[in-house]
């Protein structure tokens, strides 16, 4: 495949990093003063990023031939039934591999934001939701989901059968020809294929990165260089505002779900069921850890989910998201309803607690924050932004793939 490594040694300095460190750029040294508790807490959020180990559910996960299949089908229009959707459709990589809109646009409107997919290879749960426990269950939801691709494995098998080079490349990867396989085979195959490609997408080093590695190293360290105003949003990210305690470790979330005063009411006396229905699906559905599709022969990873109960408190919490990259991704929340990050730091701010119902998170309080503390908390959330480590040359024609003899 044709990667594109980026240096991230001797070029942390990307372009659209100027924007950031325009506003209250500190000297070269200039620290503020961080006691040992919060120098804890700032180590914790690294190092970044954390190794990388194949998903045991996956037999495809780090396979190249697989994530090239899944690059390309990713940019597939041919994925929907009606050949007018790709993956790519939402999840665009100009936009943080998101669509920029409120809520999502299929084959119609549908109540949910788009979410980002990067750095999904560490992700717990998948989707607003939690409906799916793996990668490669959750790339099969948006296949056969009717508002959206309203495809099924039939069509996925037909697509392979007039692609050659897609042949190809699903042959080389399953070591069985789709031939021999079900239709649903096919798709489980072409949905692991989607996940080893999106495992590839994982963000660099961030100016907060940077920041964390010199203040380690020692307060003066001439390697320090971070906005004195994200140096205040730090300290009120892991202070004041607590906001560590859902948003922790080198991901910055805690990968589970919460309530957070969010309105989950959909329109004409519907809602969106948030967790439960994540919880309704995961107790049903065929594609999850602990179906026969999954190729972990241990089922050590099926544990997450065979203990799972549905709980009344799970209606309205919805995936705590990570804040890698969270500047690139707007609007926010489940629903799209806040539109920038002054807003989601406001809703914080203000929020009612009497909108969390009797289950809802107990540490939320309004925070109170002064105008410039908001300010601050904003641009500390733009430092947590990079490019992808690799790139994929998406416009590029793919080789025709070699069969294995």
């Amino acid at each position: 495949m044709n990667w594109t490594r980026l240096n991230l040694v001797d070029g942390f300095m990307w372009s659209f990093m100027a924007g950031i460190v325009s506003c209250g750029t500190a000297n070269a040294g200039d620290v503020l003063p961080f006691d040992d508790q919060e120098r804890a807490l700032i180590e914790s959020h690294g190092p970044w990023p954390p190794a990388f180990v194949k998903d045991p559910s996956n037999r495809l996960s780090g396979n190249q031939s697989a994530i090239e299949l899944g690059r390309l089908l990713f940019f597939n229009r041919r994925l929907a039934v009606d050949g007018t959707l790709s993956c790519a459709t939402c999840h665009r990589p100009a936009t943080g591999f998101t669509d920029g809109l409120k809520t999502a646009v299929g084959r119609s409107n549908l109540p949910r934001n788009t979410p980002g997919l990067v750095n999904l290879r560490w992700a717990r749960w998948y989707g607003w939701g939690g409906g799916a426990d793996s990668l490669w269950a959750q790339s099969i939801r948006p296949i056969v989901a009717p508002q959206e691709m309203a495809s099924s494995g039939g069509p996925i098998k037909r697509l392979l059968s007039v692609d050659k080079n897609l042949a190809c490349l699903y042959n080389k990867t399953s070591a069985v020809n789709f031939d021999e396989q079900t239709d649903e085979q096919v798709l489980v195959g072409a949905a692991k294929a989607l996940a080893a490609f999106q495992e590839t997408l994982v963000t660099g080093a961030t100016p907060f990165d940077k920041f964390r590695i010199a203040l380690l190293a020692g307060p003066s360290n001439p390697t320090t260089k971070y906005p004195l105003n994200a140096q205040r949003g730090l300290k009120l990210f892991i202070g004041k505002g607590q906001c560590n305690l859902c948003h922790f470790g080198p991901l910055f979330t805690n990968g589970e779900f919460g309530d957070i005063g969010i309105p989950f009411f959909i329109g004409n006396g519907k809602v969106d069921k948030g967790r439960y229905g994540g919880l309704q699906n995961l107790k049903t559905t065929r594609f999850s850890l602990t179906g026969i599709h999954s190729d972990d022969a241990t089922k050590q990873s099926a544990l997450k989910v065979r203990h799972l109960a549905l709980q009344d408190r799970n209606w309205g919490e919805f995936k705590v998201p990570s804040l890698r990259n969270v500047a690139e991704t707007a609007p926010y929340m489940h629903n799209g309803s806040l539109a920038s990050l002054a807003d989601v730091v406001r809703h914080y701010s203000e929020i009612d607690e009497e909108r969390l119902h009797v289950d809802g998170e107990k540490i939320l309080k309004p925070l109170r924050l002064t105008e410039r503390e908001s300010s601050d908390l904003v641009a500390f959330l733009k430092t947590l932004s990079a490019p992808l480590l690799q790139t994929t040359h998406v416009t590029r024609r793919s080789p025709v793939c070699s069969p294995v003899n």
